[in-house]
């Protein structure tokens, strides 16, 4: 009998036709780059609103974390669990507490980062390298290599990805955690088992922790369930079965126990409590949001929002490598749906098809990152959902996006190999020749990114005419009043000690850590109306207008001491109090 030898760690970081651990370094080490390009520029970008929400939640749950870990009997008592997960409770709890414990870790107790608002951060920051990973990895498994590499280089080069990857806020981390659960369902339906299939559930437990957009997956997988076992489930229905997957069965119900173990608030009164959490995003207040030089507040909301917003912030050559990808896709469906109508007689007369089997897709993988990209677009789709946000509430169906757009990638280089074959003769030209068309397709999204930072909501791409034509086509400037920050240089040579200053959209925790953090000068102190301030911020944005207007009236002149911009584009204008 001969011996079975086992692969060394070497042959493992080996690239085989398997993807493997090689693979898993390169997605590591394009996360890892992403993270920290982040914190190279996480001190240039100021605070936005709900990041002060956040960050004072995050230093409430503290409290409860350090009874955890000093008194574990009493932090499970009521007593000790409502006064502190009440704070910000409209909300899971899964990223507000790693915000919470990267504070306590690594700026409090081991002064990893010097700024507190770094800590929180960087969870965040994690997830959106931990996205890249992810979507390389995924891409090298559906597509190649090649592909995975342009999916996620095209995720973190989107001028508003990179943006909120920066922030205490949930949406990159849904963005994370959704593409994670759907991964991991996929893996699940491939390797089989019990093990996966409780992995799956975790992760959807995980998700649902995470943010409301999670409400949506069960459309996906069940959907693609449907196809995917569709037949067995038929065969199984005519003897009275009715057979679960096991992932599936699993999310039903370690899901939504995971999600209740990892949020306190929840584990009294769980009921009322999780309505309550229910209504509140079921009847979300509408915020104002400009689109075509129309202010949005209330339903029915545009139709045509979305689309236009993806046309205008995501770099036109990764849609354009989407679209590509995704043709591709759609025309080996279209041959596979072709086959199973050369089973029906009538219908294979009249569309000229004959027997065959198709192109494969055992595990339906097309099927389910369509799904997956569609699901959390088609909610922007119906009149009635508030279109505050700008994109951020779509970002989940990015990650697909760029997948389709690496197979989209991955079509173009094969064809320049095609092209090219007599002078590509050995693997170090062809990979030479594919490493010069990503950076023809990656230095464009790249440049569009930085230039972008730090007014990732204030940038479009150069389809619309970049900043500018943004602007010129009546599309929201910004929102949150986090280009506050951006005035540090104006106050530091033009304000007087202790000035007062009217700080408009800037939330007031926001502000107290700006001060507390010296991003403005501390003795700067923040009022809440014009009359009662030296100086005025005016964010731009449609509805805020009559704040100039107040400037004027308030200060007696119509001319602002201070406008910054971008691209020449107004951002923010800062009135000031002249002596009478």
């Amino acid at each position: 009998m001969s011996k079975v030898v086992e692969p060394t760690w070497r042959d493992r970081l080996r690239f085989g036709e398997e993807v493997g651990g090689a693979d898993h370094l390169v997605g590591a080490g394009i996360g890892a780059v992403y993270v920290a390009w982040l914190l190279a520029t996480a001190r240039s970008l100021g605070f936005a609103r709900d990041e002060g929400f956040y960050f004072r939640a995050a230093t409430d749950y503290a409290r409860w974390f350090r009874l955890l870990f000093e008194r574990p009997r009493l932090a499970f008592e009521q007593s000790s669990i409502d006064p502190v997960w009440q704070t910000n409770s409209e909300h899971p709890a899964l990223m507000k507490s790693l915000f919470s414990l990267s504070w306590m870790f690594l700026h409090e107790k081991w002064k990893v980062f010097a700024d507190a608002s770094t800590a929180f951060r960087f969870p965040g920051m994690v997830m959106a390298g931990l996205a890249l990973w992810l979507v390389y990895i995924w891409g090298a498994r559906a597509f190649s290599r090649r592909a995975g590499v342009f999916a996620a280089c095209g995720l973190a080069l989107m001028p508003r990805v990179f943006y909120h990857a920066h922030l205490a806020c949930f949406d990159v981390g849904i963005m994370t955690m959704w593409t994670a659960c759907v991964y991991v369902y996929w893996r699940a339906e491939q390797k089989g088992g019990l093990a996966w299939a409780a992995l799956a559930g975790v992760m959807y437990g995980l998700t649902l922790e995470t943010k409301h957009n999670s409400w949506i997956l069960p459309a996906v997988f069940l959907a693609h369930a449907f196809v995917l076992h569709g037949r067995r489930i038929g065969r199984a229905a005519r003897v009275g079965q009715i057979p679960v997957p096991a992932s599936l069965l699993a999310m039903a119900t370690i899901g939504p126990v995971v999600f209740i173990a990892l949020w306190p608030w929840l584990w009294n009164d769980t009921l009322p409590r999780f309505q309550a959490y229910a209504r509140f995003h079921l009847n979300h207040e509408y915020y104002n949001m400009e689109f075509l030089h129309v202010n949005y507040w209330k339903a029915p909301s545009p139709k045509g929002y979305m689309p236009v917003m993806i046309a205008a912030t995501v770099p036109a050559v990764t849609l354009l490598l989407f679209f590509v990808g995704l043709g591709e896709r759609i025309k080996i469906a279209w041959h596979r749906v072709r086959a199973l109508l050369a089973h029906v007689p009538f219908l294979a007369s009249q569309l000229r098809v004959s027997k065959g089997d198709g192109p494969k897709d055992r595990y339906e993988t097309d099927l389910l990152l369509f799904l997956a990209f569609a699901a959390p677009l088609a909610v922007f789709l119906l009149p009635a959902t508030p279109i505050f946000g700008g994109t951020k509430h779509w970002f989940p169906a990015y990650p697909f996006l760029c997948l389709f757009a690496g197979r989209g990638f991955d079509l173009a280089c094969g064809a320049m190999e095609r092209a090219l074959s007599a002078r590509l003769p050995d693997a170090r030209a062809r990979f030479a020749a594919n490493a010069a068309v990503l950076a023809c397709v990656v230095l464009g999204p790249l440049a569009v990114t930085a230039h972008s930072h730090p007014f990732g909501l204030s940038s479009y791409v150069p389809l619309v005419g970049g900043t500018a034509g943004g602007a010129d086509l009546g599309l929201n400037r910004q929102f949150w009043g986090f280009t506050t920050q951006s005035l540090a240089d104006y106050f530091e040579k033009n304000a007087p000690q202790g000035a007062t200053v009217f700080i408009h959209d800037t939330a007031w925790d926001s502000w107290s850590r700006m001060l507390d953090e010296r991003r403005l000068r501390p003795d700067l102190r923040g009022v809440g109306t014009i009359s009662e301030a030296d100086f005025a911020i005016v964010h731009h944005e449609l509805h805020m207008a009559e704040t100039d207007f107040n400037a004027w009236i308030g200060y007696g002149h119509v001319a602002p001491d201070f406008v910054l911009t971008q691209d020449g584009v107004p951002i923010v204008s800062v009135y000031r109090r002249t002596k009478p």
